[in-house]
């Protein structure tokens, strides 16, 4: 098993030498400036509907509630810094669509050197529909970040639910 062979063999290139640099030194700059945005961001959520950083590769999509209530469904969605015009709900048959968009700009000028930050975010969030809610009498509602949007039922609409008797077979 260990005999000699005629196959060429290569050797490994040498691997480049680990830097041992000091924790105050500036190869580490990057990790101090890692750790201050750790700390610059803390207590914000990770996961927010706009983060723009690395943290959200996917898609943002907001938080929804739908509660029903007598007369109608409540659906809650949070949509934290978007006003009005940045929201359009709309209702195409049994489903109501939710989309947003959220454009950030900014410039800042420092040491003679022009800083231009511009960050853009969307979403589209599709809801189906209860089979009872009257698609003419949806109101919605927008304040402080929160939508409410109110499915009212259709009194018409009869009941789509009853109970199976099982035969014996």
């Amino acid at each position: 098993m260990n005999e000699p062979t005629s196959l060429p063999t290569r050797k490994a290139a040498p691997s480049a030498p680990v830097r041992t640099a000091s924790p105050f030194g500036a190869p580490m700059d990057w990790l101090r400036s890692e750790i201050d945005q750790l700390f610059d961001s803390f207590g914000q959520p990770a996961t927010s509907l706009f983060n723009f950083g690395r943290l959200s590769p996917s898609a943002p999509v907001p938080a929804v509630e739908l509660v029903e209530d007598g007369k109608s469904y409540k659906l809650t969605a949070e949509l934290p810094g978007l006003t009005e015009q940045d929201i359009d709900v709309s209702v195409a048959g049994d489903v109501l669509t939710i989309t947003g968009e959220k454009k950030e700009s900014r410039e800042q000028e420092e040491k003679g050197v022009l800083i231009s930050e511009r960050r853009y975010g969307s979403f589209r969030r599709q809801i189906p529909l209860p089979a009872d809610v009257d698609h003419q009498a949806i109101t919605a509602q927008f304040k402080d970040g929160i939508l409410n949007v109110t499915l009212a039922k259709d009194e018409n609409v009869p009941a789509r639910s009853r109970k199976i008797e099982i035969g014996k077979g």
